[in-house]
């Protein structure tokens, strides 16, 4: 994890994020996959609940149930939320 010593004053995303018509999808995480819970998506990432820890810069096919699979980099890790990048914009 990235530690961070601050609470975020402003909002530095450039896209908004849009609650996922589905509230589950599909992680892919070291060959197994895992139904997660989706909390929000962009053209450009997601978060999404996680039990696990996986390393800032591992890659993760997602299946977003509305969206198809997307390949994906993970970002931050915190408090078992995870924020993707995915490879692709989504449309």
């Amino acid at each position: 994890m990235i530690p961070r010593n601050e609470q975020r004053m402003i909002d530095e995303r450039t896209e908004v994020r849009h609650p996922s018509q589905s509230n589950t999808a599909v992680l892919q995480f070291r060959d197994r996959k895992h139904v997660v819970r989706l909390i929000n998506v962009s053209p450009s990432g997601a978060m999404v609940v996680f039990p696990h820890i996986p390393n800032i810069g591992e890659r993760l096919l997602l299946q977003v149930l509305d969206r198809g699979p997307v390949w994906a980099q993970v970002r931050w890790v915190r408090d078992g939320r995870v924020g993707l990048s995915f490879a692709v914009p989504l449309e």
